[in-house]
């Protein structure tokens, strides 16, 4: 295969954009990652800020849900501080999606269809099969 018909050749690491990462933990709630900016040649990139992101688990009716989210801080005692918050802004948009989601799938529409003779109804026509089966309601989104 050629490297015009394989897109992995195509691959690239964008040297001006290098992080390394370092995580720190409280082993209880809190995660936070940091982002450390460096140069192709692993030494600090001091002219970019590093970035911090918040992690945790909350559990659910259904399990445990992951939440991340970015935290505006220069220094990692303010991530710390700023923790809480990113969290929490984190779950109200997880909230606010579920929450959108719930309204789409309430506003579908069912239409029910008439049953071809000799599917159900004893050939009669008129009746429902199951959801999406012959004859059955359709949803439609």
């Amino acid at each position: 295969m050629s490297d015009e018909q394989n897109p992995l050749s195509q691959i690239e690491v964008d040297r001006d954009n290098l992080y390394r990462e370092e995580v720190v933990t409280d082993l209880k709630v809190a995660t936070i990652r940091k982002l450390v900016p460096i140069r192709p040649d692993g030494s600090p990139d001091d002219a970019r800020p590093a970035l911090y992101s918040a992690e945790t688990q909350l559990m659910s009716q259904m399990g445990p849900v992951p939440v991340h989210a970015p935290i505006e801080a220069s220094s990692l005692e303010e991530a710390m501080d700023k923790f809480p918050e990113a969290v929490k802004q984190a779950v109200d948009r997880l909230m606010q999606e579920a929450r959108e989601i719930q309204q789409r799938e309430a506003s579908r529409i069912v239409v029910p269809t008439a049953v071809p003779p000799g599917v159900g109804g004893g050939g009669q026509g008129g009746g429902f099969g199951g959801p999406g089966g012959p004859g059955g309601p359709k949803i439609i989104s």
